[in-house]
């Protein structure tokens, strides 16, 4: 009986979640209250607070769900190309792009992060938390391309610091584009092409090298 009520508990939390995200992608956030999301689930505010302290602990916790498949996902691709970490970053990025437009969840969250969220009010908490996993996976790209260098898959005189800048900017700078105009261009079909493009300029291009001292 108590593993029956632990289910329930972790799928009325899941709804909880699933409704949550819907809302806050067509409200936004700020305008979206707890009550809100707990008369759309059809459970009650307590049951809201049950599984919640607020609404800035809940939309963390879909944010983190988010983030965490990624580095689920790269673990995988590294048992699965252990000799290949530049083919590591190259199925993660297609990934990321491809998910964009197949998973409802990712779309929407970066959606919300992108357009529909103010971090101001009770969400100010969270603009901390969003410096810090934007550093975290400034981190993880370095060492991810750092692996490639030491591969041979990459220059050894590849600028690290602008190569990540110039990674995160084009993959959110596609993912944003597609977003308000997805007509505009077929991101999945197009995924694997802008990730060989944007490879091939850390493989070849002059001002991503380091001059020698």
């Amino acid at each position: 009986m108590a593993r029956k009520t632990k289910q329930q508990a972790l799928e009325t939390r899941q709804h909880i979640l699933d409704v949550a995200i819907r809302l806050f992608s067509k409200q936004g956030v700020s305008a979206t209250s707890l009550a809100d999301i707990a008369k759309a689930a059809g459970v009650t505010r307590g049951a809201i607070y049950w599984h919640f302290k607020n609404k800035s602990d809940l939309f963390n916790e879909i944010w983190e769900l988010t983030e965490s498949s990624i580095g689920d996902l790269e673990t995988e691709y590294r048992a699965k190309f252990p000799d290949d970490p530049l083919c590591v970053v190259r199925e993660l990025l297609i990934y990321i792009l491809q998910a964009t437009v197949t998973e409802e969840r990712r779309r929407l969250m970066t959606e919300i992060i992108f357009h529909k969220c103010e971090f101001v009010g009770e969400m100010a908490v969270l603009q901390q938390a969003r410096r810090t996993l934007y550093m975290e996976g400034n981190e993880r790209i370095e060492t991810s391309l750092q692996r490639c260098i030491d591969a041979g898959s990459l220059p050894t005189n590849l600028r690290l610091s602008h190569a990540v800048t110039v990674l995160r900017s084009y993959i959110t700078g596609l993912i944003e584009n597609w977003l308000v105009a997805p007509d505009s261009f077929d991101l999945y079909a197009q995924a694997k092409d802008h990730v060989s493009i944007l490879l091939e300029m850390f493989q070849f291009c002059p001002t991503l090298r380091s001059l020698p001292e």
